[in-house]
Parts: structure tokens; sequence; C-alpha cells
């Protein structure tokens, strides 16, 4: 499905049931938006982690503008600042009052925007690997520097840079730091996947050029007063435990869950764990 927001074509699919019928009654489940990573990734990987979550919640899956299967737009636009207006802008679209909404990495980035910018849009907020400010940056840096070999080492430099020219570059560096974003990164299964997503690497290139340099909540967090989930990855690189600590340290009565047997593909590394805490939470703060 495609909605007209803010000038711009945005792709979304919707999961599961918006009223649920029981006994003598229809119950109303909360939206849940999924806000994929990137810059430049798609909402593909969602459907394989997230979908089993549709018995709690309905789902609403997202490509930011430019991104996946939403149109090409202004590459202007293709901003932190944008992406965060125009979950908004879809929100009212489909003509919600207020919404749920579950971000990772990247767009753990857009969720916090967005519960700062909207907040008497959200009702419930998770963060999934993400990070409140550019200082991730120096720590994936450093991280990658101590642990990577040195073929990662060489292909983070398109990523640190912002320079990647192709999408089979980008193929290459997925490939590369598989291992370092899963602690279950199995090649093979890469092959296969890699065919489903639609990856705009010069939104990738963008962001890290740009606004990933400079972004930073941390200052606004405490003004999040909606219950608020933080899940982080004890192994992780690029947005490293300590930045979920932060988060959760920030934001009033924030809870945080650690998993330790994870990286940054929390979902994939630990995939039953990952649904019980986002489904408990879901549940604790509808009933």
């Amino acid at each position: 499905m495609r909605a007209r927001v803010n000038g711009a074509e945005i792709y979304f699919d919707v999961d599961g049931m918006g009223l649920v019928p029981e006994v003598d009654r229809m119950v109303e489940r909360p939206v849940l938006f999924l806000l994929h990573g990137g810059p430049g990734s798609d909402h593909s990987s969602f459907k394989l982690n997230s979908a089993p979550l549709r018995d709690t919640v309905q789902l609403v899956y997202v490509d930011h503008r430019g991104s996946g299967r939403s149109a090409p737009a202004d590459p202007a636009t293709y901003t932190l600042d944008q992406n965060i207006d125009d979950v908004d802008g879809l929100r009212d679209h489909l003509g919600l009052e207020r919404i749920s909404v579950l971000g990772s990495s990247y767009g753990g980035m857009v969720a916090q925007g967005y519960a700062i910018r909207y907040p008497e849009r959200v009702a419930n907020l998770i963060l999934v690997a993400t990070a409140p400010s550019y200082r991730f940056l120096e720590d994936a840096q450093r991280i990658v520097s101590e642990r990577g070999t040195p073929e990662q080492q060489r292909v983070c430099q398109w990523l640190w840079e912002g320079n990647f020219q192709s999408q089979q570059q980008v193929y290459e560096y997925y490939k590369a730091m598989g291992p370092m974003y899963s602690t279950k990164f199995d090649a093979g299964k890469l092959d296969k996947s890699w065919p489903r997503g639609i990856r705009n690497f010069e939104q990738l290139n963008a962001g890290f050029r740009g606004f990933l340099q400079t972004y930073d909540f941390i200052d606004q967090l405490p003004s999040i007063t909606c219950p608020t989930l933080v899940l982080g990855g004890a192994h992780d690189w690029i947005c490293p435990p300590n930045h979920s600590e932060l988060i959760a340290e920030k934001i009033p009565r924030a809870h945080l869950k650690i998993f330790a047997n994870s990286s940054h593909s929390i979902a994939d590394d630990e995939p039953e764990a990952y649904l019980t805490a986002v489904r408990g939470f879901m549940t604790y703060c509808n009933s």
C-alpha cells in the first residue's frame, strides 16, 4: 500500500487485526509502527523476525521515503528530520490518534526523534539496538579498529566516509561485516535473503556523511513520558550497549534489557527472547 505523505509516496504494509472478536465484544489492538534501519534499508527483515507479534498488535511496516518500495523523492529530503515528520504524516493518513513505535538501529533514532517531537501521538516506544547521538560513531570506529579483520576495516571505510559507489559494494560490506552484526551470521542465508531487500546506498552515504555526524537527542530524552522499552545487544559493535544504557537512564521509567548473546541483530540472534520481551511489554502496557 502507498500513501502520499509530505510530498512523497511512502510504502507501508499492514499485518494483523486491528479489532479482535472476544466473546460478546470487539477488542481493539494497539498499532505498532516498525521503523527500519540504514539509512536506506527497508522493512523486509521485520517480516521474518517480527511478524509473530501480530498475535498481540497490528503491525504497520514502513519504508522511509526513497527507501525500499517507497518512491524516489528529492534527495535533499532524505534526512532524519524528514523521516520523523513522515512517521506522523503516515499516522495521520491512517486516521490514528496515537501509535506505538518500534525502531531498530537507524529506525530507533527516528523513533526517538518522533517521541520527542510528537509526544502526544506516541502510546508506547520500543528502541532496539540504537543510539541517542552521533557519539556512537566514535565507539563503532574504535571497536572495528580493535576487533575487526583487515577486510572488515577496509569495507568500513566506505561506511565512515559515506562513499559507497554501488549495490555490489553494499553487499561486500554486509558480507564482510556479517559476523560482527550477528552472533549467528550465516553467509549462505545472506546470499539467499539479499535479493529480497531493496537498499538505497545514496541514503546510506548521505546519513554517514551528514546528519548522523551531528544529531543528538541526549538532552531531550527526559521529555519522553510514554512507556519505553530499550533493547541492546551485549556484543553490538555499531550501537554498543552503553548507548542503550544511556537511553534508558535518560528516559523516565524506561525498561532496559541487554541480550547477552546478541550483537546488533537482536531479533535474529535471540529471536524467542526478543519476541517475548516485545510482546510482554506491549501486553503489559495495554492491559
